[in-house]
């Protein structure tokens, strides 16, 4: 299949790769939905994982300098040079994950570089240019930034398509990052809701279209953060929006589009991991926010008519969420039972194919977050020092092992039976 547009590659890519025709192996059904935002590759696959997230900066990606040893492309007017090295580093990244049947889902990210001449491109030009934001938002918005799109998509999604075994493959993309919060994960200045859709969609059909040309089958997703009903608090409306209105207006404009949710279902109080007890979700589609205790409330929305694509419901990945490590005798014992609590609730809501847990070691600078499955080791941001408990349930999930190990954190949770967790049907009643 020839691309809509001509684009030359060199040194990674041929022009023959570029041209070729898109794969068609049908996505994958691994054997459990257990996953990971992986660190340490080896500890990943000694856990037994079968679904792995890895961040791309896109703007990491730029060559500001045009360095005659990194690949080229020329789009629509607009000629780019890629960064090899960083390229290459993801590859070891990705390859011997995937070379193990792990599916990869690469989150495709904006960060801020602060050199004018790669922000102007890559990111939105109406970012906060003071930068008090994590991510920005794509530039959908100038000739230059949707050429740099295609450029960078079609690139990457060529790579890791599966046509090079060299690179390693990737089977999700997930495009963004709690773009409905988008004061801080995608930022593009103050926009009301249906222009902060709009850059988006544009975007993701750039991105969309590229993944098409190289893969029948992989999946796209869009990401959201846990506000539902309401945004977050605090936050304008030009700045932030509900998970529910961003994503029905973007299925508005994408009906022709497939496309799937990453949800990142953190508790209510990221410091609390008793999922549990939270006390302000509920089970109606006003709830302020949609965590483990009604994920069955996304599901039930996403079964919709006006959401479905070819009469199919779109699917759900957790692609981030992770329970914080109390500093009090139970601490681990508490974090684990969130775990159990939250694999069992995945385990009956059918729509859910992935539960990527996060983090793998816990990072001194989160926000005094320690969600890993690792202690840091003391005055390290992010070396692996320990394992905690939840690393010994998290190997048992989805083998023989886990009923007995998951039945022992029922007290804990207050519950008599895993039966007792609400399900779809029981919305239904």
């Amino acid at each position: 299949m020839m691309s809509r547009f001509f684009i030359t590659i060199l040194l990674s890519l041929s022009i023959d790769s570029a041209i070729c025709a898109p794969d068609t192996t049908p996505f994958p059904h691994p054997p459990s939905i257990k996953g990971l935002q992986v660190q340490m590759v080896d500890d990943a696959l000694a856990l037994g994982i079968h679904h792995a997230g890895i961040n791309i900066n896109i703007t990491g990606l730029y060559d500001a300098r045009n360095l005659p040893e990194n690949p080229k492309a020329r789009v629509d007017g607009f000629e780019f040079s890629f960064q090899r090295s960083y390229l290459e580093s993801l590859d070891r990244q990705i390859k011997p994950l995937s070379d193990q049947g792990v599916l990869i889902y690469l989150i495709v990210i904006v960060y801020p570089s602060k050199n004018p001449r790669i922000d102007s491109v890559v990111a939105h030009p109406m970012a906060r240019p003071d930068h008090r934001y994590s991510v920005a938002g794509f530039n959908a918005a100038t000739a230059e930034g949707r050429a740099w799109l295609k450029a960078v998509s079609q690139l990457i999604a060529e790579r890791w398509s599966g046509a090079n075994p060299s690179s390693g493959r990737v089977w999700g993309w997930i495009i963004g990052n709690e773009v409905n919060s988008h004061f801080m994960w995608s930022n593009m200045g103050k926009q009301p809701l249906s222009a902060a859709v709009e850059n988006y969609a544009a975007a993701f059909r750039i991105i969309h279209q590229s993944v098409r040309l190289s893969s029948s089958h992989a999946r796209l997703y869009v990401s959201f953060d846990h506000h539902w009903g309401q945004r977050m608090h605090g936050i304008s409306s030009e700045e932030a929006c509900s998970g529910r209105e961003f994503l029905d207006t973007f299925a508005g404009l994408t009906k022709d589009l497939d496309w799937h949710v990453a949800w990142h279902p953190y508790p209510e109080d990221l410091g609390n991991p008793r999922a549990w007890m939270d006390q302000t979700v509920t089970s109606d589609d006003a709830s302020n926010k949609i965590t483990f205790k009604n994920l069955e409330v996304l599901c039930r929305h996403l079964r919709m008519p006006s959401l479905h694509y070819r009469g199919e419901p779109r699917r759900v990945i957790l692609s981030e969420q992770g329970f914080q490590t109390l500093l009090q005798p139970d601490g681990e014992k508490l974090q684990a039972a969130a775990y159990a609590y939250a694999w069992e609730k995945c385990r009956r809501l059918p729509l859910v194919d992935a539960f990527i847990y996060h983090r793998h070691v816990d990072h001194a600078k989160e926000g005094g977050l320690r969600l890993g499955l690792w202690r840091n080791a003391p005055h390290s941001i992010v070396d692996p020092h320990s394992k905690k408990e939840i690393w010994s349930l998290m190997k048992k999930a989805g083998t023989s092992e886990w009923d007995a190990a998951a039945s022992t954190y029922l007290p804990v949770t207050h519950l008599k039976s895993w039966e007792q967790l609400t399900t779809e049907k029981d919305l239904q009643k």
